[in-house]
Order: C-alpha cells, then sequence, then structure tokens
C-alpha cells in the first residue's frame, strides 16, 4: 500500500509539472480608435497634449512605423480588419446606410473573421464600442460573426452622439440612465469601458479575444465636465467654436441622431477625449496587471483611418496627421497610415520600433499564427508574427491596395518605396490622373513623379484593374 501512495504522490508530481509547462494560447486585446491620427500620439510627436499611457505601451513593447489602415472610413476599415481582405476584396466597401434601419449594410454570413478563427482555437471573444457592419438580427451582426459577446453601439450613425438613450447587448437594448436625446447624464463609452473590463476579468483564466473599437475622437466633440476636461480648458486659442454649421443638431426635442452637437471649446474638448482614450488603455493595461495575466495578454492598438474634421475638430492645428498628406477620406498617407503599437510580454523588445510594411488585413493571420489555427477562407494579409517576436521569416507584401468609391471613385496602391492615388476615376467631366510618389524621399507626397516612371506607373496601374473585385453593392469604374 505504502508502493502504491508513493507511485501516485509521483505521478501527480509529474502530471503538475507537465500541466505548467503547457502553454497557454495568449489572451488577444485590440484597441481601436475612431479617427485618430497619426501624430495624435505624443511618441508619434504631439506637442499640444500628452497621451501618457499610449507612450507607455509603445515604451514596453514595438511601434510599427509603416502600418496601414483598411481604408479610409470606419465601416470598410473594419472589414478589412475583421476579414483579412483588403477593400479590393472584402465584403464592406463603404459606409453604406439603409433606410429604416438603426445599422449599416451587413456582412453576409459566409463571412469569416477574425472572431471565427479565434473561437476555433477555443477563444471567448467580445467585441466592445462600435460595430458598423450588421443592423441588429443580420447576417451582419457582431454576435452572428463570431463574437459572443457585443455591447455598445451597432449603428455608425448613434455612435455620432456620446448620450444615446441606449447601447445594445448582443440583440437586448440597456438603457442609459438619464438619457433621452434631451438630457445628457450618462456617457456611454464610460459604461461601454466597465463591460470591456469586466469582460477581461470574467475570462481571466481562458484564452479570450477583446475586440475594443472605441468612439473617441469621432465628432461629435462632447465629453463630461470632469476632472478631465477641466485640464484642457483654457488651453488653447478658441477662435472656431463650433456653432451655426450645417450639420450641427443639439440635444433636444429636434434633434437629429446622425449630426453634432455646438460646442464652444472644440480643442480642449478634442484633447480632453484623445486623454479620456488614453486613461481607457490604462485602465486596461492596470487591469491585466492586477488579474496577473499581462505576460501572457497581447494589447494592440490602433486607429480606424487618419484624422477626422467633423464636428468643429481642428487637425491642421493638432497637426493630427503628422509629417503626411490628407485626412480621413484620403487615401493619401494621412488617411490610411495609423499608429501601430503592440505589447506582448518576454515575446516583443521593450521599445522597439519597426519598418515593417503592414495594413489591417494582416491582423486576422496574425492572430491565426499565434493562436496556432490555420485560415480556410481567401484572404490577403500576412501574418506579422515574426516581426513581433523577431523569430523566423517575416514575409513581405509585394503590395498593398486600397479602393474607396466615393466622390467618382479613388484608389490606391503602396509597392515599397512607391505610393500611386488615383482620385475621380469615373468623372467623365475632368477624370482623374494618376499619381506617383517615392516615399522614401517625399513622405508628404507633394512631389508627383508619373511621367518619369512611366513603367512603375503603368504596373500600378495593372495592380489596381487586378485586384479589384466587381460589387454590386458598392459598383466602381477601374481604370484600363
Amino acid at each position: 500500500m505504502k508502493h502504491i501512495i508513493v507511485f501516485v504522490f509521483a505521478l501527480l508530481i509529474v502530471v503538475n509539472a507537465t500541466a505548467k509547462k503547457k502553454p497557454n494560447k495568449p489572451n488577444i486585446i485590440y484597441i481601436l480608435a475612431d479617427d485618430m491620427g497619426f501624430g495624435d500620439l505624443s511618441c508619434n510627436g504631439q506637442e499640444k497634449f500628452t497621451t501618457p499611457n499610449l507612450d507607455k505601451l509603445a515604451a514596453q513593447g514595438m511601434s510599427f512605423t509603416e502600418h496601414y489602415t483598411g481604408s479610409a472610413v470606419c465601416a470598410p476599415s473594419r472589414s478589412t480588419l475583421m476579414t483579412g481582405q483588403h477593400t479590393g476584396h472584402t465584403p464592406i466597401r463603404n459606409n453604406k446606410e439603409l433606410v429604416g434601419q438603426e445599422g449599416q449594410y451587413p456582412m453576409p454570413a459566409s463571412t469569416v473573421t477574425v472572431a471565427d478563427v479565434l473561437k476555433k482555437a477555443g477563444y471567448t471573444t467580445g467585441a466592445f464600442g462600435k460595430w458598423g457592419l450588421g443592423f441588429i438580427g443580420s447576417e451582419g451582426d457582431a454576435i452572428n460573426q463570431g463574437f459572443d459577446l457585443f455591447f455598445g453601439y451597432n449603428c455608425q450613425r448613434m455612435a455620432h452622439r456620446y448620450y444615446p438613450p441606449y447601447l445594445w447587448r448582443n440583440d437586448e437594448k440597456v438603457m442609459m440612465p438619464g438619457n433621452d436625446w434631451t438630457n445628457t447624464v450618462t456617457y456611454a463609452p464610460d459604461v461601454i469601458q466597465e463591460e470591456t473590463l469586466k469582460f477581461i476579468e470574467d475570462n481571466k483564466d481562458n484564452p479570450f479575444y477583446a475586440y475594443v473599437p472605441l468612439i473617441q475622437p469621432h465628432a461629435e466633440l462632447l465629453v463630461p465636465n470632469d476632472s478631465i476636461l477641466q485640464k484642457f480648458l483654457g488651453k488653447y486659442p478658441e477662435d472656431k467654436p463650433y456653432v451655426k454649421h450645417n450639420y450641427l443638431s443639439d440635444y433636444g426635442p429636434d434633434i437629429v441622431v446622425h449630426k453634432y452637437c455646438s460646442q464652444e471649446y472644440p480643442r480642449a474638448v478634442f484633447a480632453s477625449m484623445i486623454y479620456r482614450l488614453d486613461v481607457y488603455v490604462g485602465q486596461i493595461m492596470a487591469k491585466v496587471e492586477e488579474l496577473g495575466i499581462a505576460d501572457n495578454t497581447i494589447i494592440m492598438f490602433a486607429s480606424d483611418n487618419g484624422p477626422h474634421d467633423a464636428g468643429g475638430a481642428d487637425p491642421e492645428y493638432f497637426n493630427s496627421n503628422g509629417p503626411y498628406k490628407g485626412i480621413k477620406r484620403d487615401l493619401y498617407e494621412g488617411g490610411v497610415r495609423t499608429p501601430f503599437l503592440v505589447r506582448w510580454p518576454n515575446k516583443i523588445k521593450p521599445g522597439s520600433t519597426s519598418d515593417h510594411i503592414s495594413a489591417f488585413w494582416d491582423f486576422l493571420p496574425t492572430c491565426a499564427e499565434i493562436a496556432g489555427v490555420t485560415v480556410d477562407s481567401q484572404i490577403d494579409g500576412i501574418s506579422f508574427l515574426p516581426t513581433l517576436t523577431g523569430k523566423g521569416k517575416q514575409k513581405e507584401h509585394e503590395y498593398l491596395y486600397w479602393e474607396f468609391s466615393v466622390k467618382s471613385g479613388r484608389q490606391a496602391v503602396r509597392m515599397g518605396k512607391w505610393k500611386a492615388v488615383i482620385y475621380d476615376i469615373a468623372n467623365k467631366k475632368k477624370p482623374g490622373k494618376l499619381e506617383l510618389y517615392n516615399l522614401d524621399v517625399d513622405i508628404a507626397e507633394e512631389n508627383n513623379v508619373v511621367n518619369q516612371y512611366p513603367e512603375i506607373a503603368a504596373k500600378m496601374r495593372s495592380i489596381m484593374k487586378k485586384e479589384h473585385t466587381p460589387s454590386e453593392v458598392y459598383p466602381m469604374q477601374i481604370i484600363d
């Protein structure tokens, strides 16, 4: 009997040691700002306010200097992030609204998302913030696209407002106390942040994926009158209050929800919105530390497109696009180059930077490789895991491609040091002409060299034609 007890005890020790050695799949938290420019982080050169927690995230991880969004506006950019497909292939290619629906045109049921891929690997999945890829109950609803839990704004138009009467938890309305489109009591992003932190805590013992698409600093420009706002009031000259504008609609009985409120102090409020976003990032970082899961949690941060100029925002004053040309809706660098930070303790070298050229559609294959699962859908992305860890050979994109079916159509290609852009493709009166820039020497895209490099220009045109697949929902003429 004594020998049996000794044997069992020894067996338990071996089993326990094996269990401890078994690696856990890392948690993945992807935080997405809304309309935040490359230059809106103090670690990227912002001088008029600071982003201490994002700076800390960069100092503890890796900062990508040549990372690109999926598109120049919200919905298509998020579609590329979810599907691993660029805008020539991804199902959502513009902000298409549906009459009579609270929500946008839906991704089809056949779509394979990052959440689908990670669920296959055993992850619990949650999304907290703004969705915009399909109205409640549609095929594109977050809970029909791989997410176990969604909390926030389903509809992009509703997300223009920071004091809505309700948010959504999956397919059920959650009322916001005191908010009725006239009274503004409960600041919705604070409630969403509480749900994000709760999800992390509830799932600390098993691998989870938290997609956190924040709505700051998207217009409207509005924050609670608290210590954060007080930090910035009076700090900037407010020579352009947002009043008497065509796209203005204040809270009250006649509110037009998709418009924006007036704002006497737009610069102070804009800065406080980003500072509040930074506080949220800090709270998430602190939460994983508190729970003892920081070493096994990857935190990523990016923005869905370049900075906006709506609702009183002033990207020129804040130099929000940094050294780049263009803002939201532009396919120039300022519209599609995003800040991108990744922290993964003991895997990523602290304070490192990478000039690896990457894009939103690389997120899905990267997550799949991290989770150890294969991707069965057709994608355009390349995993950047080797860049993060410094292990293995990093594959490179031959080129990146964007299209945008707005204002007669726009296309762009990044191929090595070359960047090609064309606007007004279908403008019959004055069709646009291809522009070509050498980003190695012209990062601001000021010197069009298309006439000097006809072979490169021809290659860019062929890529634009090749990478576009026709869409009945988002029709677009492509140059020959």
